[in-house]
């Protein structure tokens, strides 16, 4: 059922159940005065008004009174109303002035653009005006790339919706708080940590705060089309021979049942009319007349359009199959080895966080130097340019939702905004062939509680999309002289092992993973999803001598000696492509606020170890596809 229609059908259930003497009171008024907002899938492949540049910002250090009230609730009052202070008489206006203020480049973390915010992490709010100009029988929506972390938008004073998590898109309908003419956004961004958010107090990367993807105004019909799912179908068996027919669905917003919709794509023969159902859902198969399979020596995108009444959108999709078969992972019914690495969304050179085509071409021609097949975008959902970029280059990617270490596994509210995580990255990135693993998690406890929580989430991944492997990076085997046994029961829900690991580094001297023998209780699929030392760029030593390029190498040779001995190994990706900020890195002259494990520098200088992983890479020297 439509957005709207849901959320007054659970308060009216909510309201029966729930006699007013025992429910919390302003539980009740909240979801009564919740703005909706929606997510609307290939918003970069529709004509849109961007409202990147300049916005003015105000700091609020805490407690942030201006944001939050003295129970925590959100505010519209104060900064939210966008007045201008009166310097002759009327109504005070809790001294300040948007239109006087400072600006920030928007999409742009706060941090690396003003120098007195670098380690700051709290509420900043951004404004600007934007033109608008109504047009009958149609919804206008503002869509936020990401902000990091806790956003509250309001257009003209009205609280038009909010979002929770750092770095996956959100949609705020300001169809009924615009007009015509001169308009005024306030977004206000909380980069604040909290016990129970996802991730949690404690990650070893920098917390970028603001808004740090594109903000663009999206004007679509009434009845629109929101999400859309084209993939070739995924059954029990795959032959290349065979592999044309296409299927998925189309969600158009609001149709009623019966809304015809179509699907094109003209260069592989299709054409496909179909009806919605009451939910504004139309489920479709079809068959291709001819249909070249996407893969890394051979990235086709085809382009396919979708239209529905006065809607249509264009986007570029390939299509592949991915599964796996014992302990192979079969890329189109081929076994695949993947050559990768780990790489941050940090934007080379310049710093900050990666939000423009510059930034995504620099990372992928590192990944190019070093031979790559596939990178794993850790921790977090990426910006959309380096899924668009990989379908387009041929760079299979492994994608991950934020739960790192210390999660409050033990709590529902935390479970479910696991949950709208993953829809949400699913939602974004699911006709991206270049996406072959939705990942649920990185280097979390091995106890009940957590394998539970991770279990049901990979099975919600796993029902949310079944067209592509499950996986999860893990830590913690047990160890017993040169034997480590890895038994952690979260294998049980994946369809590809990720193994953490730093002999060498963390542990012992790199030549003893020569000796070091793997057993793993599942027989699955096997990557290497960490291993690595830390180097300062242009530091020079022995092979043992700590923080130099020449012992980080001498770490990557022995873990690949390691590494063939084991058979299930199907990939490796090590830590990591480049070098980048962590508070939590503060050795002076060594790290200087940055994790060194990179085997280019943050200025994309290469150190002794990219030669030794390039070389690998380019012989195939580590393991086999079969």
């Amino acid at each position: 059922m439509p957005a709207s229609q849901a959320a007054k059908t659970f308060q009216k259930l909510f309201l029966q159940i729930c006699p007013a003497v025992l429910c919390f009171a302003p539980f009740i008024n909240a979801m009564s005065q919740m703005p909706l907002r929606t997510l609307i899938v290939g918003v970069d492949h529709r004509q849109t008004v961007s409202l990147n540049g300049q916005w003015h910002y105000l700091v609020e250090q805490p407690p942030a009174r201006e944001l939050y009230d003295d129970q925590g609730k959100v505010r519209d009052g104060g900064y939210a109303q966008n007045t201008r202070p009166n310097i002759t008489s009327g109504p005070h206006n809790t001294e300040y002035d948007f239109a006087d203020a400072p600006t920030l480049k928007v999409p742009g973390d706060w941090n690396s653009q003003d120098p007195t915010l670098f380690r700051f992490e709290g509420v900043v709010w951004y404004q600007r005006d934007f033109q608008f100009e109504p047009k009958p029988e149609s919804r206008t929506f503002l869509h936020v790339g990401a902000a990091n972390y806790r956003s509250f938008v309001w257009v003209n004073g009205k609280r038009i919706c909010q979002h929770e998590g750092g770095f996956t898109p959100f949609d705020c309908e300001v169809t009924a708080a615009a007009h015509s003419g001169v308009n005024a956004v306030v977004i206000a961004v909380d980069s604040t940590r909290h016990k129970d958010d996802i991730p949690t107090v404690s990650y070893d990367w920098f917390n970028y705060g603001g808004i740090t993807r594109d903000v663009s105004l999206v004007s679509v019909p009434e009845h629109f089309i929101d999400d859309y799912d084209i993939h070739l179908q995924h059954g029990s068996a795959f032959a290349a021979k065979d592999a044309r027919t296409l299927s998925g669905y189309v969600h158009v917003q609001d149709a009623p049942a019966g809304t015809s919709v179509t699907l094109r794509v003209p260069e592989a023969g299709v054409t496909k009319t179909v009806s919605t159902d009451a939910n504004g859902r139309a489920g479709f198969t079809a068959e291709a007349s001819t249909l070249k399979l996407w893969s890394p020596t051979s990235p086709r995108l085809y382009r396919v359009s979708v239209a529905s009444g006065a809607d249509a959108i264009t986007d570029d999709i390939g299509f592949r199959d991915i599964r796996v078969d014992g302990t192979k992972i079969l890329l189109n019914g081929n076994p695949v080895f993947l050559q990768g690495a780990n790489v941050h969304a940090e934007a080379p050179v310049r710093g900050g966080r990666v939000n423009t085509d510059e930034d995504v071409k620099n990372i992928f021609g590192m990944l190019h130097d070093l031979n790559a097949n596939f990178a794993r975008l850790c921790h977090y959902p990426h910006d959309e340019r380096m899924e668009r970029y990989a379908d387009r280059d041929g760079i299979m990617l492994w994608s991950e939702i934020p739960l790192w270490q210390r999660i409050s596994f033990d709590k529902s509210d935390v479970y479910d905004k696991a949950v709208e995580m993953l829809h949400e990255m699913i939602r974004r990135d699911r006709n991206k062939a270049s996406v072959i693993f939705w990942s649920v998690s990185n280097e979390t406890p091995n106890n009940p509680t957590r394998t539970k929580f991770l279990t049901d989430l990979a099975n919600e991944a796993r029902h949310t999309d079944p067209t592509r492997l499950i996986t999860s990076a893990l830590i913690g085997p047990r160890v017993a002289e040169d034997k480590i046994s890895q038994d952690d029961p979260l294998m049980q829900a994946l369809d590809v092992v990720g193994q953490n690991e730093y002999i060498g580094w963390y542990e012992g001297q790199p030549e003893e993973a020569d000796r070091k023998v793997w057993t793993f209780s599942m027989n699955k699929p096997l990557i290497f999803s960490e291993f690595g030392a830390e180097a300062k760029f242009g530091n020079h030593g022995g092979n043992h001598d700590r923080w130099t390029e020449e012992q980080e190498a001498n770490v990557y040779e022995h873990q690949f000696a390691m590494m063939r001995k084991i058979p299930q190994v199907r990939g490796v990706t090590p830590w990591v492509l480049m070098d980048f900020r962590s508070t939590t890195r503060n050795i002076p002259k060594l790290q200087d606020g940055y994790n060194r494990k990179g085997l280019f520098s943050e200025k994309m200088e290469k150190k002794k170890a990219f030669e030794v992983v390039r070389k690998a890479y380019k012989e195939h020297a580590i393991g086999k596809a079969e």
